[in-house]
């Protein structure tokens, strides 16, 4: 993990699933959708219960969950994805301000997910964990490690507070939170490659729109 507060667990959250610190971390993306699975039962769940689940200091999975969220079938909520973007970039910015535990303001804190979607979601999102889990591994590390990841970390920001003006867009604020979940990762895994995998996709949807235009000019 990029520093020891960077887990998946804190001492004093309630034990709403099991016990993660128990097992080594091989699958970290499966067992964050399967944590949110199991409290997917409920018949609704705040972020803050998500929060209090994971632990204060979870910093990186904190930040990979509303990424998650954007790829997942609840981005076609209405302005689901601005509040995605908007949590992105509170964790990001406070990761980058080296805080030790985690705030976030009380909007996000008290916002509702139907135990029902957020079932639908984690179902979904399955295949998706298993395929990060199982291509990335610690490589590159100085792609991962500060004060380089502080990069990765400002890139973060730049798409959370870029998904708000792109709402209406189809498939975008999927794309932009794709390209969080390769950074957040890699930082998460020390896998540089996932890094250089979200520039690429980064500077792919950057360039997208100018060749849009070019054609419809043409």
């Amino acid at each position: 993990m990029d520093n020891p507060e960077d887990t998946l667990q804190e001492a004093d959250r309630p034990p709403l699933t099991p016990d993660l610190s128990a097992t080594p971390i091989e699958k970290p993306v499966r067992l964050i959708v399967e944590r949110l699975e199991a409290m997917s039962h409920q018949d609704s769940v705040t972020i803050g219960d998500i929060t209090e689940s994971f632990g204060r200091t979870s910093f990186l999975p904190m930040m990979l969950i509303p990424a998650l969220m954007l790829v997942s079938p609840l981005s076609g909520i209405p302005l689901f994805s601005s509040f995605c973007g908007i949590w992105i970039v509170v964790v990001a910015m406070q990761r980058i301000a080296r805080r030790d535990r985690l705030w976030l303001p009380g909007f996000i804190m008290e916002r509702t997910i139907q135990g029902a979607s957020l079932n639908r979601a984690s179902h979904a999102l399955c295949w998706v964990a298993d395929w990060l889990d199982r291509t990335s591994r610690p490589r590159l590390h100085v792609l991962v490690t500060p004060p380089v990841s502080l990069f990765s970390y400002s890139l973060c920001v730049l798409a959370g507070l870029t998904i708000p003006f792109l709402e209406l867009i189809p498939f975008s604020s999927s794309l932009i939170g794709l390209m969080v979940v390769l950074l957040s990762v890699g930082l998460l895994v020390r896998d540089g490659l996932f890094v250089i995998l979200a520039l690429i996709l980064g500077a792919v949807m950057a360039t997208l729109p100018v060749f849009v235009v070019s054609q419809v000019v043409n």
